[in-house]
């Protein structure tokens, strides 16, 4: 049965009309036209859609729409723009820590959510926090590198 449902979406309230039991991912996509998150192994165990639900890092493709009810939710649309990239944003562009794209934004998604609990992590709890998002191109290096780079810039902007 369909229902009004409101979320806050990328810090904007957002209704949509959807079933409850829908995928906060085909909610994204398909009613609210945000394509950042994508739909991966629909299993939740690559990241490629992986969307923070007030704070936390969740696979969209598993959440049910309406457990997001009332709550933030931030894609990856939601953590910069062009002309104002976020740290995460502007160092993964800096060091091409992306090949084809398609895993970047549950990347980033879950970067944003590491960063925001431990602003200084080691390589290893970089490591650790995108264990899940699968990338076939295998910038893993890369990615770590961008990781590492946004949060040093984001520590010494915090202290100016």
């Amino acid at each position: 049965m369909k229902r009004k449902i409101e979320l806050i979406l990328n810090g904007e309230t957002r209704s949509v009309e959807a079933e409850e039991t829908a995928s906060l991912l085909d909610v994204l996509r398909s009613d609210l036209g945000v394509s950042g998150a994508r739909y991966g192994c629909g299993l939740g165990q690559c990241g490629a859609c992986a969307v923070l639900v007030d704070g936390k890092e969740e696979a969209a493709c598993l959440l049910a729409v309406e457990a997001a009810e009332g709550k933030a939710v931030t894609t990856s649309e939601g953590l910069g723009s062009p002309e104002r990239p976020h740290p995460l944003q502007a160092a993964f562009l800096e060091l091409q820590a992306g090949q084809c794209g398609y895993c970047l934004s549950g990347i980033l998604v879950g970067a944003k959510a590491l960063l925001d609990r431990n602003p200084d992590p080691s390589r290893a709890e970089i490591a650790q926090a995108l264990d899940w998002h699968l990338c076939r191109c295998g910038v893993h290096n890369r990615v770590m590198d961008a990781v590492a780079l946004a949060a040093r810039r984001m520590r010494e902007g915090a202290a100016a």
